[in-house]
């Protein structure tokens, strides 16, 4: 009899908590002292609703942002839709003239692909009578148009990130893009002037030590070839020689390494001071506390939304004091 009862009840709390818990057809959830019913809505009473970049689902405020596709991007550039400057400048870095087309600067696209095809063309054939002539000419030649190319392609980048329009200002991804084109350009766009000294005496600093770290590393393995073939004159042993080239050669690495981590704190400053430019960071620093009037209450549900027999809606005022820091 007691394990029959002890299996009667175990049944009934099991259903109880099926009944009452957050899915259950009837469930209802306690949010500041008002029980909302999340049952599902009745037919007909259903809103639709448009996808859009910014949804909310129900009682959820959270922001959702659908994945940009293909589709959006094509759109954009037929100027039927929009898209952030980061999808802008990874376009043109794909395919150059997208950021212009986009900008409606449609005009600019044979000016980039002329000066670009006739820079790779020009060196293509530079190259060809360089290697048939051996005229150094023709290679100088060669490497002036690859130089112009690689130009080209850098303006045309730079002129859809400068005409890019956006409210605004500055705006955070534009700064980024500025500093990975030209570093300190984010910061002068950001007004964050004595910024560009620091980072460009960082960059002459640790050019300096890659260039020595270099010629001394190819100084010390010439040594260790000449040293095996047997030309060496020096007064080193051959494990001398194989430490300070493994030296030079590890300090040349590093200096590649503190390279570029300047040049990505260049770009991460530019972005991050782009976002703080939208901070209120006055020096007004005050705290205020004074009386008020405080309204509390929720709307009286439905008969049927009650919990246990009691009506769970309420309206109060009262009065008490209010509090406000600036900071």
């Amino acid at each position: 009899m007691q394990k029959r009862f002890t299996n009667i009840f175990i049944s009934a709390l099991v259903a109880g908590m099926c009944f009452f818990a957050p899915g259950g057809a009837k469930a209802q959830i306690k949010t500041d002292g008002a029980f909302i019913s999340n049952a599902p809505p009745a037919a007909g009473t259903m809103k639709s609703t448009t996808q859009t970049d910014s949804l909310n689902y129900g009682n959820d405020t959270s922001t959702f942002r659908p994945q940009y596709s293909l589709k959006r991007y094509f759109k954009a550039l037929a100027h039927k839709d929009t898209m952030s400057i980061s999808y802008m400048f990874l376009g043109q870095a794909i395919v150059p003239g997208t950021g212009q087309l986009y900008n409606h600067q449609a005009w600019k696209i044979p000016i980039v692909y002329g000066t670009l095809g006739g820079c790779i063309g020009g060196a293509v054939l530079a190259n060809q009578k360089w290697k048939k002539d051996g005229k150094e000419s023709a290679k100088d030649l060669r490497n002036y148009l690859i130089l112009g190319a690689i130009g080209s392609y850098w303006g045309s980048l730079m002129d859809a990130t400068v005409s890019f329009k956006s409210h605004e200002k500055p705006l955070p991804a534009r700064a980024s893009f500025y500093s990975t084109l030209l570093p300190g350009l984010g910061q002068a766009y950001n007004g964050d002037y004595w910024h560009i000294p620091v980072y460009y005496a960082g960059f002459m600093i640790s050019g300096y030590c890659w260039a020595f770290n270099q010629k001394q590393y190819r100084r010390y393995r010439n040594m260790y070839i000449d040293k095996a073939a047997g030309t060496y004159t020096g007064s080193l042993s051959n494990d001398d020689i194989i430490w300070y080239r493994d030296q030079y050669r590890r300090n040349r690495d590093y200096s590649v390494i503190a390279t570029v981590l300047i040049y990505a704190l260049n770009v991460i400053d530019a972005n991050v001071f782009a976002h703080f430019s939208h901070f209120d960071i006055s020096d007004d620093l005050s705290f205020n506390v004074q009386p008020a009037i405080i309204q509390e209450g929720t709307p009286l549900p439905m008969p049927s939304q009650t919990f246990y027999g009691f009506n769970s809606g309420y309206s109060a005022t009262k009065i008490g004091f209010q509090m406000s820091i600036n900071f």
